[in-house]
């Protein structure tokens, strides 16, 4: 009986096989390739240490403590937005809707704590959020509409009934204690940065730690291959659609206490800067790969830079004009990747 010897290796070990002792030349090609990886992988990294160097000679207030705090606290609401939409991104969809969600929550917040104490308000403003999520992934899943376009529908809905609900007017709330979230923080430290901190500390141990970070990854690296291996694709989607809903939310009762009204207004680029920060920090929007470290990285990039044209005197037109550069930028670096893959 004649018995299959092929076996499947990788290119290194294709070299291995083929040469037991690699020539010089085939070393200087394996340390170039292993140069390039590393520079790829950590690429984001070397552009926040160019920019914070740039910024240490041109904003000589960069370092300092207030401006650190200053910089992480008016971010803050953005990165949770990202963090969420990272696990969406890696795992093969695309969620629209988080503006819409961001001001519902807001002005949900600002509305209930008129009602309720700020506990309850701040919870029931996050469950909005989780129950647009829910309706997303159901549409995106169950009923196999683009996640694009999925998204782009339900942001029309929730906005429409976010400006029936207030009125089309801002929010205030007469509550004690309504800017403790946004602005209040223990030892020197706000709230919004220990949130945001923790929301990253949890999401990056499940994508790493975990088997439901491994499905994540399986389902948007390729689907229908993750389906016959038995991925709950569609559960896993549906969950991490739930989850950037819910940080959405939360982000706009943050920073709705930040600014001590809820407006339905909030949140009309929170969409497009979320996606470029995920997409700077490194995360292929083809899916299936990403880390929440690329994310936090791409937030320190896009405010530090926010930061060092603040200083020069940059006008928000000139800001849109680079910060749109950064990103195609990086979406074509991406792009340029996924074909090498």
């Amino acid at each position: 009986m004649k018995m299959n010897s092929s076996v499947s290796v990788s290119p290194r070990d294709s070299i291995a096989v083929d040469d037991e002792t690699p020539t010089p030349s085939t070393k200087r090609v394996l340390n170039a390739g292993s140069v390039g990886r590393v520079l790829t992988k950590y690429a984001p990294l070397l552009v926040l240490a160019a920019l914070l160097v740039i910024g240490t000679i041109v904003h000589p207030g960069l370092w300092a403590v207030d401006n650190i705090r200053n910089i992480l606290t008016q971010n803050a609401a953005v990165a949770l937005v990202s963090f969420g939409m990272t696990l969406v991104i890696i795992a093969g969809v695309f969620d629209l809707s988080v503006g819409a969600i961001f001001a519902a929550g807001a002005v949900a917040f600002a509305s209930l704590s008129n009602v309720f104490d700020l506990t309850s308000s701040a919870l029931l403003a996050i469950g909005i959020g989780l129950l647009a999520g829910a309706f997303n992934g159901v549409i995106v899943t169950k009923f196999r509409v683009n996640s694009f376009i999925g998204t782009i529908a339900t942001a029309a809905i929730i906005s429409g009934l976010v400006y029936v609900a207030c009125d089309s007017a801002p929010v205030q709330s007469d509550a004690v204690g309504f800017d403790t979230l946004g602005l209040g923080g223990i030892a020197g430290v706000p709230w919004s940065i220990l949130i945001m901190l923790a929301v990253f500390v949890v999401l990056a141990s499940v994508l790493n730690r975990t088997i439901l970070g491994r499905y994540v990854f399986a389902s948007g690296g390729n689907a229908e291959a993750a389906r016959l291996t038995g991925v709950p694709v569609a559960a896993v989607q549906i969950f991490c659609l739930v989850v950037v809903g819910g940080l959405s939310a939360l982000a706009g009762a943050l920073t709705a206490s930040q600014l001590g009204v809820g407006q339905p207004t909030l949140g009309a680029n929170i969409a497009l800067d979320s996606f470029a920060i995920v997409v700077i920090g490194g995360t292929s929007v083809y899916g299936g790969r990403g880390a929440l470290w690329r994310t936090a990285t791409g937030v320190l990039i896009l405010a530090v830079l926010t930061n060092i044209f603040n200083a020069m005197a940059w006008d928000t037109t000139r800001q849109s004009v680079a910060k749109g550069a950064v990103l195609l930028l990086a979406v074509a670096l991406d792009a340029a990747r996924n074909a090498r893959r």
